[in-house]
């Protein structure tokens, strides 16, 4: 079994999960603006859906060495969402790749957290894992994503759809310093 390791920026922690984080991850995974640009249609995830998501995240841990971590401030340990790596399976064609992503309660946006926890995993990524590149992919219409990725050092690698849902998604892309 893999234990994640715990990484520390000025104001989070990303670490392993805990069951303690189920509630708070299923509430912010309830709400329809944080759910908004995820999935087929963007719907909220039931308890059920949040629990099953959590197992999953866990489990990648295991299957690929690396994953999403419980995205908590300092101060509170109180998980606000996720920050990681995951293989986006879910698009074939940029395969092999890795990417890095995050979600976050909407009362943390527009804070820098998002920013903040990605580089500290980038770091993650680009140093222990060797990594030689991450990819992020969201839909045109999530700017607040775009940002992110902007921020981060990542530039447009393409446009394409989304081979189940059919909607548009756009692929930043960044390689190790």
């Amino acid at each position: 079994m893999t234990t994640p390791p715990t990484l520390e920026t000025a104001r989070l922690r990303l670490r392993p999960w805990s069951d303690d984080d189920l509630d708070a991850y299923a509430e912010l995974c309830a709400d329809p603006e944080v759910m908004r640009w995820h999935g087929a249609k963007g719907d909220p995830l039931s308890r059920a859906g949040a629990t099953e998501q959590m197992n999953g995240f866990r489990q990648r841990w295991d299957h690929d060495g690396f994953g999403l971590w419980c995205a908590t401030p300092k101060e509170t340990d109180e998980c606000i969402g996720f920050v990681g790596l995951a293989v986006p399976r879910f698009l074939p064609e940029i395969l092999p790749a890795v990417e890095i992503g995050w979600r976050l309660a909407r009362d943390r946006w527009g804070q820098g957290l998002a920013t903040e926890g990605a580089r500290v995993a980038m770091g993650y990524a680009f140093g222990p894992l060797g990594l030689d590149r991450l990819v992020s992919v969201t839909r045109p219409e999530n700017r607040r994503s775009w940002n992110v990725m902007q921020k981060l050092g990542m530039t447009l690698e393409r446009t394409t759809m989304h081979p189940e849902y059919r909607f548009d998604v756009v692929v930043y892309e960044i390689g190790a310093p």
